[in-house]
């Protein structure tokens, strides 16, 4: 049995991430998703393709394509193709975004004192090899479960 509901707890922090975030996303006339997608750039720049946010952030398409399209047309990122893969869009963030991506960053390290303060640092690193941990089942669990959905339906 577990000890804790992790339902509830995720539902804590997510409404505490919204509300950090949200301030940004109003300030800057965005949205949740295109403010994700700006953070996810800015913190992860070796994943720099929607199929990365889409299988990293666990994401629908459709959403982070529609999302991307929108963060174009404002000038905030850039599509870069390399010469010998031109089906590949890498996306780069631009300068007009620089504001918007400080103050997001700001907004996640105020998020995340509020959730660590009190917590000693190698508390703190165990919870982290932790939740690694669980991802990595979840993410295991998922792919096993998507392998098994496709040979079902051959």
């Amino acid at each position: 049995m577990i000890p804790l509901n992790i339902l509830e707890h995720q539902n804590a922090v997510k409404t505490l991430y919204s509300k950090c975030v949200g301030q940004i996303c109003r300030k800057h006339g965005i949205t949740r998703m295109e403010l994700d997608i700006l953070l996810f750039l800015a913190n992860n720049p070796c994943f720099d393709t929607a199929t990365d946010i889409v299988e990293i952030r666990c994401l629908s398409k459709s959403q982070v394509s529609a999302s991307v399209k929108l963060l174009e047309e404002r000038g905030f990122i850039r599509k870069n193709y390399e010469k010998e893969n031109r089906k590949t869009a890498h996306l780069v963030i631009c300068g007009a975004a620089a504001e918007v991506t400080a103050d997001g960053k700001r907004a996640q390290e105020k998020f995340l004192s509020i959730m660590m303060e009190g917590i000693p640092q190698e508390e703190v690193d165990g919870m982290k090899r932790c939740m690694e941990h669980i991802l990595e089942n979840i993410r295991h669990y998922l792919r096993e479960d998507k392998k098994e959905e496709s040979m079902g339906e051959k």
